[in-house]
């Protein structure tokens, strides 16, 4: 009844935000928004941060924690008395995400829009892998803007160096090297986010300690690279285009910062770690959101 009446939402339309984090807590799983039990109802206090699309949201996700320290998704009417969403997501990069802050004072939500999250990793799951592969897709896609837009820049606007020997300059050989470079190692992570799709898709279907593994070691492997090329690409942008390419009318920048801004969403220093436990001890990674 709870899936039939939550998907229903999704297939009307209605855009779910989300008030998972909180800022100032030791570890990104660590809640202090809170929980108590009123009949039909629960009521939700608490504060959030990192809160993306909840302002435009129709329905906000909150993560809560019941008196037994569980977490669960208390799924609130964006419109709901006590449910505050502020406007103050400063961040250099990814600034229409809107993740600020939303603030819970004695919310009130339906136990119809309770969802036991605390369940969700008690068994196999390709949750993790989804939540991680979302995050790929979009660092390709930033590489793959910054190094079209690099492209563009050179072929209509860059000037040959002036010991390049050449007229143009797409003719310099370091550019030509580089574009080279930048595009395989694109190539590289966009291979890897469509087999991680696959293995996800393997893994949802049949949801085996074997297949989840797989998933997560495939998509871990898709967010390394995903991640370098981002950054790569976004920083090298400036270098092959020249001085002129940092002029703010040309807002290429925007690249740059949203790189480096979504790539710390986790950090992919772990993900090499997650890999060398799997493929030299075989330990398969935790099952969590960020693994």
């Amino acid at each position: 009844d709870q899936q039939a009446l939550l998907f229903a939402e999704v297939l009307k339309g209605t855009r779910f935000g989300n008030a998972f984090s909180e800022f100032g807590s030791k570890r990104a799983a660590d809640f202090e928004t809170k929980f108590t039990d009123a009949g039909d109802h629960i009521i939700v206090n608490g504060q959030k941060f990192y809160s993306s699309g909840a302002l435009l949201a129709h329905l906000v996700p909150i993560v809560a924690l019941d008196d037994q320290g569980r977490a669960w998704y208390a799924i609130a009417d964006r419109g709901a008395p006590g449910l505050t969403v502020i406007d103050d997501w400063s961040s250099f990069g990814q600034r229409t995400t809107l993740s600020g802050t939303v603030i819970i004072d004695n919310v009130k939500v339906p136990k119809t829009h309770l969802v036991p999250g605390y369940k969700g990793y008690d068994k196999p799951t390709a949750d993790g892998a989804i939540f991680q592969i979302i995050q790929v897709a979009v660092d390709t896609g930033i590489a793959q803007a910054a190094i079209d837009e690099t492209v563009q820049f050179v072929r209509t606007k860059s000037r040959a160096w002036i010991d390049s020997g050449v007229d143009n300059a797409w003719d310099d050989p370091y550019t030509i090297q580089a574009i080279g470079d930048l595009t395989l190692r694109l190539h590289a992570a966009q291979a890897l986010l469509e087999k991680a799709g696959h293995a996800i898709d393997r893994a949802v279907a049949e949801p085996t300690a074997e297949s989840v593994a797989h998933a997560q070691i495939v998509t871990a492997e898709a967010k390394i690279l995903s991640t370098e090329i981002a950054i790569a690409a976004t920083n090298k942008l400036f270098e092959l285009a020249g001085t002129r390419s940092t002029l703010a009318e040309h807002n290429l920048d925007r690249h740059w910062r949203n790189a480096r801004t979504h790539t710390l969403h986790d950090p992919v220093r772990w993900k090499y770690s997650i890999l060398g436990k799997y493929f030299l001890n075989g330990e398969n990674p935790p099952l969590h959101a960020w693994s």
